[in-house]
C-alpha cells in the first residue's frame, strides 16, 4: 500500500546497499522492492516480500487474516461520517509501477468510526489476481478475494481529541480496505477507472477519467457501512511503517469478471510491457499479540438479559391488545 503522490513513491527507492539481504551480480543494476511475481521474473533483479528491509520485518504488519469469530466487539466502533465522498471529479490516475493510484488530492475526509481524528483523502489504489481468491491483501477466515482497494486518509493536525493520542504515531494513516469480488453484473460507478487502465500501461504514465464519479460511486451504500474490521497495523509496501489504523469492511463490492481481468490485462510492470502487473499482493503477516475488534453486527443491539425480559413482556403486550 503507497501513500505517496508522487508518481513513483520515495519508499520504491530501496536501494541495496541499504539493505543487503542476498549477495548480486557486481554487473547487477540497483535493485528495488518487488512483488513476488517479480522477483521470479528471469529479467528482473528486485527484493521480493521475504527481503523487503526497513521497517518491513517488525511485529506489527499488515496485510493478516481477520478470524470474525475471534474479533472483539468494540461498542466505540460506529458509523463514519463522510465529507466530500459524494464530490464527482474526474479524477487523476496514474500507474506508479506497483498499482494504478487515484490521486484525491485531500477533497474527501472522514470523521467518527471509532477514529480519534479526522483524516483526510489523499489517494486509493487496489491490488488484484487473475485469480478469484489471491487479488486481495487481507482475508476473512483464510478466504481470499479478487481485488482489494486502499482509500489512503492522512491525519488532519490539530484534530485528535486529545494530545496523547496526537502524539501517538500508530494511527497517522487511516486506511478504508473494501473486499471485491465478481458478480453477474458491470459495476457502472468503477467503469471510468476500467477504462483509464487502456492510458497507463507503463509505469509514471499518467492520466485523467473521462467522466466524473465520485468516492460514493466506488463503494457500497453508506448503511452497508456499519459492519467492520478494525485493528492497528503497517503500510504493505517499504517501508511498511507500523503508522497505520485499519478498517476491512465486511460488505463486498462486486464486478464484472471483464472488470476485473482488465487490470492484469492493461496494465505492466515495466516500461517494455513484457510483464503483465498481477499479483501485486503481499503476504499474509502473523498476528501476534494484536487485537482486531468489529462493530457491533445486527442482532447485537440488545445485551442478552434485557432482550429475554423484553421478549415474553412484548408478547403479553401484544396478546393483551389483540383481545
Amino acid at each position: 500500500m503507497c501513500t505517496q503522490l508522487q508518481p513513483i513513491p520515495r519508499d520504491v527507492c530501496m536501494h541495496v546497499h541499504r539493505h543487503r539481504p542476498r549477495v548480486l551480480p557486481l554487473s547487477a543494476p540497483e535493485s528495488h522492492w518487488c512483488y513476488e511475481i517479480q522477483a521470479q521474473a528471469s529479467n528482473y533483479t528486485c527484493l521480493g516480500p521475504s527481503q523487503w528491509g526497513e521497517d518491513c520485518q517488525k511485529s506489527r504488519q499488515s496485510p493478516i487474516d481477520i478470524v470474525t469469530t475471534k474479533a472483539q466487539v468494540d461498542p466505540d466502533l460506529g458509523p463514519f461520517s463522510f465529507s466530500g465522498y459524494d464530490k464527482k471529479q474526474k479524477w487523476k490516475v496514474q500507474n506508479n509501477g506497483h498499482s494504478v493510484m487515484v490521486l484525491l488530492e485531500g477533497e474527501a475526509s472522514i470523521a467518527g468510526g471509532g477514529l480519534a481524528a479526522r483524516y483526510r483523502a489523499t489517494q486509493l489504489h487496489l491490488h488484484w489476481s487473475e485469480k478469484p481468491d489471491r487479488g486481495s491483501e487481507h482475508t476473512l477466515d483464510g478466504r481470499g478475494f479478487a481485488m482489494e482497494m486502499h482509500i489512503v486518509h492522512e491525519k488532519e493536525k490539530g484534530t485528535s481529541r486529545n494530545e496523547k493520542e496526537a502524539q501517538g504515531p500508530k494511527d497517522e494513516i487511516a486506511v478504508l480496505a473494501f473486499l471485491l469480488e465478481a458478480g453477474s453484473e458491470e459495476n457502472y460507478g468503477f467503469q471510468p477507472l476500467v477504462e483509464a487502465l487502456a492510458y497507463v500501461p507503463r509505469p509514471k504514465m499518467n492520466t485523467t477519467m473521462k467522466e466524473s464519479i465520485s468516492l460514493f460511486d466506488l463503494i457500497p451504500k453508506k448503511e452497508k457501512l456499519r459492519h467492520y474490521y478494525r485493528y492497528l497495523g503497517s503500510l504493505t509496501t517499504p517501508g511498511c511503517q507500523e503508522t497505520v489504523v485499519w478498517t476491512v469492511f465486511q460488505e463486498r463490492i462486486q464486478l464484472r469478471r471483464d472488470q476485473i481481468f482488465a487490470f492484469s490485462k492493461k496494465l505492466y510492470y515495466d516500461k517494455e510491457q513484457t510483464l503483465s502487473m498481477t499479483e501485486n499482493v503481499r503476504p499474509l503477516q502473523p498476528q501476534g499479540q494484536r487485537h482486531v475488534f468489529k462493530s457491533r453486527a445486527p442482532g447485537q443491539l440488545l445485551p442478552l438479559p434485557l432482550a429475554t425480559i423484553l421478549v415474553p413482556t412484548l408478547t403479553c403486550l401484544m396478546t393483551g391488545f389483540l383481545r
